[in-house]
């Protein structure tokens, strides 16, 4: 086998399960000694990464960039990227995060030799772009457009995997499922730090950008009516400004912490009670795996996709909370039930310590060198 020269392409190394996918990806291949190099279009890094492999900026774009200059800009974006790869001689293009993945295709209409190019899916598209408005409009577009023409698509759940198949007809062939890896090794090694928390309350845990998709309102609303519940916000994001108002609005200004980012948030996963989880869509998260490796009952919506194989839901109901053996699951905006499942939590702990013992065994299975291996090999394959 050729020696792989591999390029790993996405928007920034900001906070995020794609971003921390990476963070592994990258010394995982380079003790391989394959050349690898990362690629970028934000300045944003956020993760360590080896001081060795060469990082490599189409652009320096700005997070909040307009729409359409972003949609305007893809053939440009994806002509540099063709001749970058040119230059580095690139045997192997990996691209994670719907952009990039078009740069990753568009590229290859410039090239002559052409590298494998595999794209990652990390979202459920038809739900992340399935509000009708043009910019839902032009990423279904482009997803029925581009997709086809990669190599191979890595997904990271089964559900997105399906969406991709039965909403824009991609061909479940070139698809394979990886799930998210965990480092379960270096977050033993994580002490707790419980500075900030207060025993006179059950302290609870979420993890996320503040944007539409996340919900966060959905988790403060809930908690207005439980006084003896402490939420704690780690992210940042555009709707910070409007979730602090909402919180000064229910006057629980004393109940609602903002932490900001953290590259490490395993110091506060192992200090609370309880991790929560309010979003709309995801591919797989992260966020869910994380707080199961430090030991955390989960209280998260049922969205697509998931929390539920995570979680191995097994009868899905849309009106009623959903009991498991690691937490309790809830139909995806209905606050109502969100309040219900809190509700269950505070109101049974020896529930709660039944899946602090069932997570820990769990996460077994996603342990982080078997799962880097299988994205290793489907990339180079």
């Amino acid at each position: 086998m050729i020696r792989p020269k591999i390029a790993i392409l996405i928007y920034s190394l900001a906070g995020g399960g794609a971003e921390r996918v990476v963070s592994y990806l990258l010394p995982f291949l380079d003790k391989k000694g394959w050349e690898v190099h990362l690629v970028l279009m934000n300045t944003t890094i956020k993760y360590d990464i080896p001081k060795q492999i060469p990082i490599h900026y189409l652009e320096k774009s700005n997070g909040y960039e307009n729409g359409f200059l972003k949609f305007i800009k893809l053939p440009l974006l994806g002509y540099k990227y063709a001749r970058l790869l040119k230059k580095l001689r690139i045997t192997h293009s990996f691209a994670l995060l719907t952009r990039p993945s078009y740069i990753n295709v568009i590229a290859r209409y410039f090239l002559s030799s052409k590298p494998q190019f595999v794209i990652s899916e990390r979202s459920y598209p038809s739900m992340q772009y399935g509000y009708g408005n043009l910019q839902s409009r032009i990423n279904n577009f482009l997803i029925k457009r581009l997709y086809p023409k990669a190599d191979k698509i890595i997904c990271n759940s089964k559900g997105n995997g399906m969406d991709l198949v039965k909403n824009y007809n991609i061909d479940s062939n070139k698809i394979v499922v990886v799930n998210n890896p965990i480092d379960l090794e270096k977050i033993d090694t994580v002490l707790p730090d419980n500075s900030i928390f207060s025993s006179e309350y059950i302290n609870i845990l979420t993890i996320g950008r503040m944007d539409a998709g996340k919900n966060q309102e959905l988790l403060i609303r809930a908690l207005v009516d439980f006084p003896s519940v402490h939420l704690y916000i780690l992210g940042d994001g555009i709707l910070k400004s409007h979730l602090e108002s909402l919180v000064e609005a229910n006057n629980i200004g004393n109940r609602v912490t903002f932490l900001g980012f953290d590259s490490n948030p395993f110091k506060y996963l192992k200090a609370v009670d309880i991790f929560m989880f309010g979003s709309n869509h995801e591919g797989f998260p992260n966020v869910l795996l994380e707080a199961m490796a430090c030991g955390l009952p989960i209280l998260t919506t049922n969205c697509k996709s998931g929390p539920d194989e995570i979680m191995e839901l097994k009868t899905p109901k849309m009106d009623d909370i959903m009991i498991t053996d690691y937490g309790i699951l809830t139909p995806v905006g209905d606050l109502d039930l969100m309040k219900k499942g809190l509700k269950y939590c505070l109101e049974h702990p020896e529930y709660l310590e039944r899946c602090r013992i069932r997570v820990k065994e769990r996460i077994l299975d996603f342990k982080r060198e078997p799962i880097l291996e299988a994205y290793t090999q489907h990339i180079v394959s």
